[in-house]
């Protein structure tokens, strides 16, 4: 594989919706759990647990969205009316859920409701973005640089596994940041609940790449066939391996380790993600040297990438680090 700017920029857009995906996706985990939560204290600690980075966290999704468009516009170009209806669903999930998260204190006359549109607006999101991943992966029609399909290609059987798929491991991800952050009943009850997702999770990854390798034949050739194979094999290798430790430190008592290999268990999912569409970024037509903007543009993005994204990754660290302790019923202590 050659390194030039616009695989530099194809690596910069993964780490980016990588980050999303594992910071975004443990509070819409919490979301998607939280009617298993005892309405009162339990709630209101899980909620506690990401009051002060929730909403940071989606500064990921903007640079990853805002990346593509200025680095990939013909991919944007493609992928954005592809999914319309996914992209809206998972736009107005995630405004419901923002405004239930601060109306929930403000309005406790209503927090039924509130509670509700946390939840429903997690669960709209969480399948919305595994749904717009499973399009990605199925393959979209395109003729004459645009989008040649029809309204409703993203809905199929193989979308809306990859959706759950997305809504478990959204799970998994909040029940483990519960662990590290909460004690007594309420961590007791978030080991409970990630057991269930892990479980589910690795359920669901399992068929995706079944799936996967049924869906498509050059899928097929590249986990199947030498020499490809012995480049493939080292992920579902190590996935294995992270699994059975993750499930193992569920039930071992430990606090922030099932996090961690909740979250090393994504990386290896985006790294068989990453063998399986190589280097395409619309599948099956569409390279990213294809969709890449010019090279003068990319240089002058790179520039500002270069000062901007350390800064996020920075003021993002300190806001983790300031609310690191364990939760109570006031917040951190």
């Amino acid at each position: 594989m050659s390194i030039d700017l616009t695989t530099i920029w194809a690596f910069i857009i993964a780490f980016a919706v990588f980050a999303y995906v594992v910071m975004d996706g443990f509070d819409l985990g919490i979301g998607i759990l939280f009617p298993t939560f005892d309405p009162g204290r339990e709630r209101d600690r899980a909620m506690n647990s990401i009051a002060p980075v929730w909403d940071g966290n989606e500064t990921w999704l903007v640079l990853g969205g805002g990346g593509l468009f200025a680095a990939f516009p013909l991919a944007y170009a493609v992928i954005l009316p592809a999914t319309y209806p996914l992209i809206i669903a998972m736009l107005l999930g995630l405004v419901f859920r923002g405004v239930a998260f601060e109306y929930r204190w403000r309005d406790p006359g209503h927090r039924r409701l509130w509670d509700f549109a946390f939840t429903g607006g997690s669960f709209v999101a969480a399948m919305a973005q595994g749904m717009t991943l499973g399009a990605l992966l199925q393959g979209i029609e395109v003729s004459g640089r645009a989008y040649a399909g029809s309204w409703f290609d993203w809905l199929t059987p193989y979308t809306l596994l990859t959706g759950l798929g997305t809504v478990a491991g959204y799970a998994l991800l909040g029940a483990t940041w519960l662990i590290w952050k909460l004690d007594g009943e309420g961590q007791a009850h978030a080991r409970k609940l990630a057991m269930r997702a892990g479980i589910a999770t690795l359920a669901l990854m399992g068929a995706v790449s079944v799936y996967n390798v049924l869906l498509n034949a050059e899928y097929a050739a590249r986990w199947l066939t030498a020499p490809e194979i012995y480049f493939a094999a080292p992920v579902p290798i190590l996935t294995a391996i992270v699994a059975i430790s993750l499930l193992r430190a569920v039930t071992k008592e430990r606090n922030s380790k099932p996090f961690w290999l909740a979250l090393l268990l994504f990386f290896l999912g985006m790294a068989g993600l990453g063998v399986t569409i190589w280097p395409f970024v619309v599948p099956p037509d569409v390279t990213i040297w294809d969709a890449a903007a010019p090279e003068r543009s990319q240089v002058f993005m790179l520039i500002g990438v270069a000062i901007t994204m350390p800064l996020i990754i920075g003021y993002t660290a300190w806001a983790y680090w300031v609310f690191r302790g364990k939760v109570d019923d006031e917040g951190y202590h």
